[in-house]
Order: structure tokens, then C-alpha cells, then sequence
């Protein structure tokens, strides 16, 4: 973790105030920088002084634009540099997972950024005396003497979601976190916010073959892995889908090492059969990786979890099987210490047929319009149309999405009445932006806090096993691509991703289809085993009604639902020892 403390006023920072091992920077003596062993920091010519974690994408580009003194300048000097050729409008040139901040000892005032897509995190908060900044939640919390009181919309949203509708907010009310791609400021006016950079996909990309579009892939791909790659071995969650069998067969092409490329693949033998074991090792046999095969039914839930002394800055319902997690967490570390996640292209690519094909029709592009649907109708084939007639005639029925408005009958009527959350959620949905014109439900995925909560689980993982999450997917360079190729036809059943991979993955691999989970593992085990009802002093009262609950050993279709308030009230249990 790293953190930063500055004095509101114009004065020297009280020495009493700044924690054992900090050390205060400027010669104003106004801020003081605080390091752990996972961050990094930089200083410049006893003017600038940098700290935060970074790991930037399109090193040898920055450092050309910068100079020959930047060439062999680690990633948190090219940040320093970036400063202090372009000033605040520095955030234009980095890419990358980082979150840091960076004191200019010239102008007194210190900055904190976020990276465009939210990797890291940071916090901030104010108190009597001074501004406080940090990577860390906890660290945050154990200095505001404000801490016990909670934010209520933040609870609300965790309860009925899972997850939060707005970036800004955390479980405590006077802790705010930076929203990604934003740059907030502390000088002499106080605190700024500027958001940097947005998600902006204007139009389409056409290419004149299409074999274009599965070689630019392919190409930004390997960029993408390669930018992520750590000296030594290189970890990849590999199911037997698409998406991550992809990224071990293009970490082989770009390291020339298949023996660098360890897998591990997580299988249900009991809870559900939908054999990702057996398309695993056919990948993995297939790119020569190893591969590790991990029976997960008995580690989705933990029946002990209660009591266990394992923590989380904020509630998550992933505490339910922490001990599990830690434990495969470790191993996985002492494998490799960073592990590559396929998360990104279900989103990416979704096939928006009619928003895409109704927005040509506005922009009266026939042309486009009349290959759209040529492409179409040749990348479903028989089957995919035989899937379509059969929707269409009734004889097969579409899997029906859980509305996400409606309340849950166990949430306090005044609690919600209060907070006034039918308008809420009516207002924000789940806080992505769905108005683009041509493929709302990609980008608004993309421009939702919801990845801000599986970063923090991954987040939470790395730290209880030792090990470092990335995000190949979501490289800019990447995601925008795939944004920006027709959805039509190319996001029918992710063909970009088949078309680009065939002869580089096993036929029976590229031609399986999305297979979702059966059934939420957890919730299976929970059914199995049971779950300890609510301790009679629980903490969730003025949010939950505990006897609307469901029966956690029965097949309350609300089950699942119900967890969140459990996580809740053992994070608030654990809070207050």
C-alpha cells in the first residue's frame, strides 16, 4: 500500500500527525509519502516526488516521446517525466493499471490519479487538519475519526445489486474513492476533480478483407500480453472457453516459451457438468502448456466462514469461501506471481444486431447495411438459424434475465422509502452509460462500477495468496478494437475471436459455445450443506428485516440474492470487535 497525508493550511504538516516510517517531503514540509513493499516511487530534482503502483502499457512509445534520458527510466519515473514535460495534461500519454500520487514541491499542491479503467484504486478523505490519499481502505478508515458512520446509498446498493451503481461512494460516508480515469488535485483551493479520459467509440471500424480484422487482433492481442508479462513463469485462469484459452495460446506465440505458461483450471465434477476440464487439456495439449486441473465443488463455500479471522475493506460476499480462496490464492502465487484474467470480450462483444442495424438505417448507409446482413446470415449457418425459428415458433424458450428492478422483500420498507431506491435504481440501472448509438450495452458495460467490484475481488485474492491480477482484455488498445469492429457480424458468438484463433486452438475448442454456469456453485453448496442462520446479535437491522430472510438450507429461489446481507452483517461483526 502507499499513502499520502498534506496539511489543509499553508504550513508546515505536524509531525505528530504523520505515522512511524513516513517520510515528509518539500522544503514547505506541507506533505509526508508513506510506502509498503508493492509500490514504487521516483523523485526529481528535489522538486517532484512520485509514489503509487504502476505498470504501463506502450513502454517504448512514452519513452520515445520523452527522450533518450527516459529510455531505461522505470515505469514510475516515465510518469515523473510525463509531469514534467506536459503538466497535468500528462494523463493524456500514460496507459496502462496505476494509481499514484505526485507531489510538485514548485507549485505546493499534490496529485492523485486513477488509471482509465480502474485497476487500482485510491481513496481520499479530509479531516480536521490534513487530506489524507491512499491505495488502501483500511489504512483510511483507522484515521478518520468519522469511520463507524457508513453510507448508506453504498449499503443499499451492495444489499440489493451485489455491487455499487456509482464509483465515487464506499462503505463509509467521508471516504470517497477516485473514479477511474479522473485526477483530483489538493493545493491552495482546496480539492479538484477532472476527469481525463473517456470510453469514446464514434464509429465503426471497416476493413477492406476480412481477414484484416482477425490479423489487427491478433496483433494488438500479443502487444496487450506481452506489455503484462513478468520475468519468469506467467499464470493463466483457464477455463475451457474461448476467451482465456486465447490468451495462453497467444502468452505462447509471444514468449516462444511454452514451458512459461502455467494454466489452472477450475472444474465442477458434482455441482455441474459442463466439462471444462476435458476442453481445457485439449488446449493445453494442444499449445503444449501445463495445465492444472482444480476440482472446485467443495471450495465455492466454506460452512466455517463465520468464524474466520480473514478480513475485507469493504463487505463482499466472496467472504463466504476466503479461506478456500486464500489457500488456491497461495498456490497459485508460489506458480507464478502474476496471472493473467480472460475477463472482457463477452462484454466487448456482444452482438447488438438491432441497435447496429437500425443505426445504419438512420445514417442511411446501405451499403454497410446490405453486408451486414450478408455477414450475418452467413456466420449463424444452419444452426444458428434453426436456433432462431425454433425461438420464434415456441419450441425453444430464451433464458429469461433477473430484473434488477425490483426490491427485495426483505429489505426495510423505511429503509428504502428513506433513501427513496425505486427512483435510484430507475435513475441509475446498474451506472453504465447506455447511450450509445449503435451499441449501448457493450459500452455501458464498460462505463459501470460493476468492474469495479470484480477488480476488488481479484484485488482481494492477490492479497491473501501473493500474487497480482492483469488484464490483457482490457488493454485500451484492445478493447477499443473490439468495440469498434461491426457487431454484426462479428459479435455472433464472438466470431472475431474464432476467425482469429482457428489453427491456433482445437477445433472442438473453437467451435463450443458460450456456456454459462449451470447454477451459482455457492448457492448448489449452501443447498448441500446449509449455512449458520444470522447470529441473534446481528448487526443489520436498521437495513434488513431477519425474518423475511430466506431459509439458507432451502431452495428459496431468493437465495442467492440473500447473501450480501449476510456478508454485510459478519463485515459489520468483524468491524466492531
Amino acid at each position: 500500500m502507499f499513502a499520502a497525508l498534506i496539511n489543509v493550511r499553508d504550513q508546515p504538516i505536524d509531525e505528530r500527525q504523520v505515522p512511524p516510517g513516513y517520510e515528509i517531503v518539500g522544503r514547505a514540509r506541507r506533505a509526508a509519502f508513506g510506502a509498503g513493499p508493492d509500490s514504487s516511487s521516483a523523485a526529481l530534482a528535489g522538486r517532484y516526488r512520485i509514489l503509487g503502483r504502476f505498470r504501463l502499457d506502450a513502454r517504448d512509445e512514452l519513452s520515445s516521446r520523452l527522450g533518450r534520458s527516459a529510455a531505461s527510466a522505470s515505469d514510475a519515473m516515465l510518469c515523473l517525466l510525463a509531469y514534467v514535460k506536459w503538466g497535468e495534461s500528462f494523463t493524456d500519454f500514460l496507459a496502462g493499471d496505476f494509481a499514484f500520487v505526485l507531489w510538485d514541491d514548485d507549485a505546493q499542491c499534490l496529485l492523485g490519479v486513477r488509471d482509465r479503467m480502474g485497476v487500482h484504486t485510491l481513496f481520499h478523505s479530509r479531516t480536521a487538519d490534513s487530506w489524507l490519499v491512499s491505495d488502501s481502505l483500511d489504512w483510511l478508515a483507522g484515521r478518520v475519526s468519522t469511520s463507524d458512520a457508513l453510507d448508506d446509498y453504498w449499503i443499499a446498493d451492495f444489499l440489493v445489486l451485489g455491487v455499487p451503481r456509482e464509483f465515487e461512494r464506499t462503505v463509509y460516508r467521508d471516504i470517497k474513492r477516485l473514479a477511474p480515469a479522473h485526477l483530483m488535485k489538493l493545493g491552495e483551493h482546496g480539492l479538484s476533480l477532472r476527469r481525463y479520459w473517456r470510453l469514446d467509440i464514434p464509429e465503426p471500424i471497416y476493413l477492406h478483407r476480412p481477414e484484416a480484422y482477425c490479423e489487427r487482433f491478433r496483433e494488438l492481442l500479443s502487444r496487450a500480453v506481452a506489455d503484462r508479462l513478468p520475468p519468469g513463469r506467467i499464470g493463466i485462469a483457464m477455463s475451457g472457453g474461448l476467451d482465456s484459452t486465447t490468451l495462453a495460446a497467444t502468452a505462447v506465440e509471444v514468449t516462444g516459451n511454452p514451458s512459461r505458461i502455467v494454466a489452472e483450471c477450475e472444474h465442477y465434477e458434482r455441482l455441474m457438468h459442463i466439462r471444462e476440464d476435458h476442453y481445457a487439456s485439449l488446449a493445453a495439449r494442444h499449445i503444449g502448456i501445463e495445465l492444472r486441473i482444480r476440482p472446485a465443488d467443495d471450495i465455492a463455500y466454506d460452512p466455517q466462514w463465520r468464524t474466520r479471522e480473514l478480513h475485507s475493506p469493504e463487505p463482499m460476499t466472496a467472504l463466504i469461501n476466503a479461506q478456500d480462496i486464500q489457500r488456491v490464492a497461495r498456490e497459485m502465487g508460489a506458480a507464478a506471481s502474476v496471472w493473467l484474467d480472460g475477463e472482457g470480450p463477452d462484454n466487448a462483444l456482444i452482438l447488438e444486431r438491432d441497435a447496429y442495424l437500425g443505426w445504419l438505417r438512420r445514417q442511411r448507409s446501405w451499403r454497410r447495411l446490405a453486408q451486414a446482413l450478408i455477414g450475418y446470415s452467413a456466420a449463424k449457418g444452419l444452426a444458428g438459424w434453426a436456433q432462431t425459428v425454433g425461438r420464434h415458433t415456441g419450441l425453444q424458450r430464451e433464458a429469461e434475465l433477473e430484473p434488477f428492478d425490483t426490491l427485495p422483500r426483505w429489505l426495510r420498507r423505511d429503509f428504502a422509502e428513506r433513501l427513496a431506491l425505486p427512483e435510484r435504481q430507475e435513475a441509475l440501472g446498474v451506472g453504465g452509460d447506455m447511450s450509445h448509438p449503435w451499441h449501448p450495452a457493450a459500452i455501458g458495460s464498460f462505463t459501470s462500477p460493476i468492474w469495479q467490484s470484480h477488480f476488488d475481488v481479484r484485488a482481494f485474492e492477490g492479497a491473501l495468496g501473493g500474487l497480482e491480477w492483469r488484464y490483457p482484455y482490457l488493454d485500451l488498445r484492445v478493447l477499443e478494437f473490439m468495440l469498434s469492429v461491426p457487431p454484426v457480424p462479428w459479435g455472433w458468438q464472438k466470431r472475431l475471436i474464432r476467425e482469429a484463433m482457428r489453427d491456433r486452438l482445437p477445433p472442438e475448442v473453437l467451435a463450443r459455445p458460450k456456456t454459462p454456469l449451470d447454477c451459482y456453485p455457492e448457492v448448489a453448496t449452501i443447498r448441500e450443506v446449509g449455512m449458520p442462520a444470522l447470529p441473534e446479535a446481528h448487526r443489520i437491522a436498521p437495513y434488513v428485516d431477519p425474518q423475511l430472510l430466506p431459509d439458507l438450507g432451502a431452495s428459496d429461489p431468493d437465495l442467492a440474492t440473500a447473501l450480501p446481507a449476510h456478508a454485510l452483517d459478519h463485515w459489520l461483526a468483524r468491524k466492531r470487535q
